[in-house]
């Protein structure tokens, strides 16, 4: 059931809403929907459709269908973990998933979930995804998951570029890619194209601003990629795609 589906301002999303206020930001509870159904989530680490099971419900269901035992999934863009836990469960003991997250405060918690849930197919990569190994500012955000690279960022942090610690053999080639970092899409995407049009990994994608979905529209379809839209809009106005490559 799709709980977060229920509007904020209707009476009924009030009510429903309301009982969440009383919950400690710190109780580990049991996720209640889906393949994370038992594993258990810190309440106040996110929104609290991640426990109900109800984040990002369609992306939820089309990722869950589409990704496959034993594969290599990358989360970047990781947060505290909601998908890195997800890709975790779906790729088993034969998988691998690598989480790519640049800041501390969510590391806490992403960390803390894997212990909590005794995850052992998972490497977290403390760096954000770019198109250059290198540093690069940090803006934190008004919330945590909304953190992104900014020239008035306050905070630096490490960049990695998914092309070069592939072909120096640091990470396996990805089958998945998970990518959801506030406005940086492009460069991450533009810094992995080798390894895109290598391997041909199926991407899910959030986009942050028009220029930015154009222009990663525009580098996935020269890689002969076939993107569909995950939230129902066009796809020129969906923030969230579904890329496919037919040798995938």
């Amino acid at each position: 059931m799709n709980l977060s589906g229920i509007s904020k301002t209707s009476l009924l999303g009030k009510v429903l809403r309301y009982p969440l206020r009383l919950i400690p930001p710190k109780a580990t509870l049991p996720i209640l929907q889906g393949r994370l159904r038992g594993k258990k989530w810190i309440a106040g680490s996110s929104h609290h459709g991640c426990w109900l099971g109800s984040y990002e419900y369609a992306k939820r269901l089309v990722f869950e269908r589409t990704v496959s035992e034993g594969s290599v999934v990358y989360d970047v863009g990781a947060h505290v973990g909601f998908y890195t836990l997800l890709a975790s469960v779906l790729v088993g003991p034969r998988g691998r998933v690598f989480a790519f997250e640049p800041f501390a405060a969510n590391l806490v918690y992403l960390r803390e979930h894997l212990r909590l849930n005794r995850i052992e197919n998972v490497t977290v990569v403390q760096a954000a995804v770019s198109n250059t190994c290198g540093t690069a500012l940090f803006d934190e955000g008004p919330t945590s998951s909304t953190g992104h690279m900014s020239p008035s960022g306050k905070l630096q942090v490490e960049t990695i570029a998914i092309d070069e610690l592939v072909s120096r053999g640091e990470l396996p080639a990805p089958n998945y890619i998970k990518m959801d970092i506030e406005g940086a899409e492009a460069l991450a995407l533009s810094g992995a194209s080798s390894t895109l049009a290598q391997f041909h990994p199926t991407i899910f994608l959030a986009t942050h601003g028009s220029s930015v979905h154009q222009e990663c529209c525009r580098l996935l379809r020269a890689l002969d990629y076939d993107l569909q839209p995950i939230d129902g809009k066009p796809l020129d106005s969906s923030k969230e795609i579904l890329a496919t490559h037919e040798a995938g």
